[in-house]
Parts: structure tokens; C-alpha cells; sequence
């Protein structure tokens, strides 16, 4: 007797600062977490916890970071703003959206980077400001 198929589903990260509940859902459209808050085009997400925590210790505002598990409701792509112009071949696994992301739970207990290599990648990224230059290019 052969054992039926496990359908395998991917998980997906999200981190923020934004406190938010399962159910609730993160738009495009929305003040973006990084550079200018301007209204951000795309909704990201990733399948490591490495770059939602990034995506968690990076975003501006108060409160602690926090990463979601989500369930995109349409179609992801690569997130050129990383794939193949600093990591090529995706190895970050991070995509983008234009659809809403679900939030099905919150990871805890999740460790962050070390202090000091999270003000070398803020005072990067506010070089690049400097200089005119967006973290993310929508």
C-alpha cells in the first residue's frame, strides 16, 4: 500500500513594525515600510526568515519589529530589488505582490541580528538616501 501525496505548501514572511491580527490583510497601496514612506506599489514577502527579519529590524517607525506568517492571494515575482542585482539566483527567496498578503500568525521568539550589523545596514541605507537613492525600487 503506497502512501497518499502531502500536498507541500511554502511558507511565507512578512516583517514589519505594523501590529497586526490573523485575517488582517497587507496592501499595496499602504504607506511603504522603508525611504520615504510613499505609497508602496507592491506588498513583499519572503520564504526565509533571515530577510523577514531584515524586513522586521529595517522598517521605520515605533514598536517592535514583528514578522507574520502570510498567505499571498495572487500571483508572486521575483523582487528584483534583490534578486540577480545583489543576490543573484534569489537566494533570499524574496518576492513581491500587487495582491493583499493574509496574515495568518505571528513568529515569536525569533532572534535579530546583532546590533551592530543592523546600524552598518541603516547607515547604508541612509547613504543611499543621501544620495537619492530608494532602498526599493518600485
Amino acid at each position: 500500500m503506497t502512501a497518499a501525496a502531502t500536498p507541500f505548501v511554502a511558507a511565507f514572511l512578512h516583517g514589519t513594525r505594523a501590529a497586526l491580527a490573523p485575517g488582517d490583510l497587507i496592501e499595496a497601496g499602504r504607506a511603504s515600510n522603508y525611504g520615504a514612506r510613499r505609497a508602496a506599489g507592491w506588498v513583499y514577502v519572503s520564504a526565509t526568515l533571515d530577510a523577514a527579519v531584515w524586513g522586521a529590524e529595517l522598517a521605520v517607525g515605533e514598536g517592535p519589529g514583528r514578522i507574520y506568517v502570510v498567505e499571498p492571494t495572487g500571483a508572486l515575482e521575483d523582487d528584483p530589488n534583490l534578486t540577480d542585482q545583489r543576490f543573484p539566483g534569489n537566494p533570499s527567496r524574496s518576492y513581491r505582490t500587487r495582491e493583499p498578503l493574509r496574515v495568518l500568525g505571528e513568529v515569536v521568539g525569533w532572534v535579530g541580528h546583532e546590533p551592530a550589523q543592523v546600524e552598518r545596514m541603516k547607515a547604508g541605507l541612509a547613504e543611499l538616501a543621501a544620495k537619492g537613492i530608494e532602498a526599493i525600487d518600485d
